[in-house]
């Protein structure tokens, strides 16, 4: 478990490198240089025509640090939702194996408790730490244990009830991404309106250049930081929903391969 949480935190910390450096060295080569190239365009242009209509383009819209920021920080938590994906999706290959070699008719005793779950215990390390195998193993135990079966049906209801809360509390980074997202996207409201405001004087004498660039930036911001918000929020749910798909079919699992074939003896059932 120890290292399974360091081999996360390492990722994350490697993903979130990574997209750092991808995503400058991408604005530093293409987006300002190409934004760059069409503002002077669009200025001359706007100089000579006043009925020119400038297009909005893609490079000025992203061109600034709060929608790289917001870029990078979407690619972080992209790498995260997609690493916790990939083994949501391992963990329920799981479901469509035999892993109680048990048949119609047949009972489980405490005492064959240890026998049923060695094929259960033979996986390999890393499947065994996956939610379905750890929910029937903890199920053998206290059958074995306790000689009963309401006591299995609890211990199995908690393991997945566990599993489910240990799988929310992972997702809060991302959950703090998807809010400060937006947040810094109103930062880089905050600042286009104020340097519009600085320049409001230029306005009066005839020149609106430089507060429409600066209410562009406003926007701008906004406007990529709500979006990337939209689209990482959907993923978000997504991933939550097979979460939650997971635990309740490994319950599922659980009811239907093992404790229907749970059986304790007559005489220690009276007792």
């Amino acid at each position: 478990m120890k290292q399974g949480l360091l081999t996360e935190v390492v990722y994350q910390i490697g993903a979130l490198i990574t997209a750092v450096i991808l995503v400058h060295a991408v604005y530093v080569t293409i987006v300002r240089p190409n934004a760059e190239l069409i503002q002077q365009q669009q200025t001359i242009l706007q100089q000579t025509d006043e009925n020119f209509e400038p297009e909005r383009s893609v490079y000025i819209i992203m061109r600034d640090f709060e929608q790289e920021t917001c870029i990078i920080l979407f690619l972080w938590a992209i790498s995260i939702v997609g690493i916790k994906t990939q083994k949501t999706i391992r963990e329920r290959s799981l479901l469509e194996r035999t892993l109680v070699p048990v048949s119609d008719g047949t009972s489980i005793l405490p005492e064959d408790s240890r026998n049923y779950a060695r094929p259960v215990q033979a996986l390999p390390e890393i499947e065994k730490s996956f939610l379905l195998p750890r929910a029937l193993i903890a199920g053998f135990h206290r059958f074995q244990t306790t000689r009963n079966i309401q006591d299995v049906v609890t211990t199995v209801k908690d393991t997945c009830e566990n599993e489910a809360e240990r799988m929310e509390t992972e997702l809060t980074i991302v959950r703090y991404i998807a809010w400060a997202i937006p947040s810094i996207g109103f930062l880089g409201t905050v600042r286009g309106i104020g340097t519009a405001l600085g320049q409001a004087y230029q306005a009066v004498s005839g020149d609106i250049v430089g507060v429409t660039v600066s209410l562009g930036v406003a926007f701008n911001s906004t406007f990529v930081a709500l979006v990337v918000s939209i689209i990482l929020m959907f993923l978000l749910h997504q991933l939550q929903l097979l979460q939650d798909r997971l635990v309740l079919d490994c319950q599922n699992y659980c009811d239907e391969n093992l404790i229907i074939y749970l059986q304790v003896p007559e005489r220690e059932s009276r007792v």
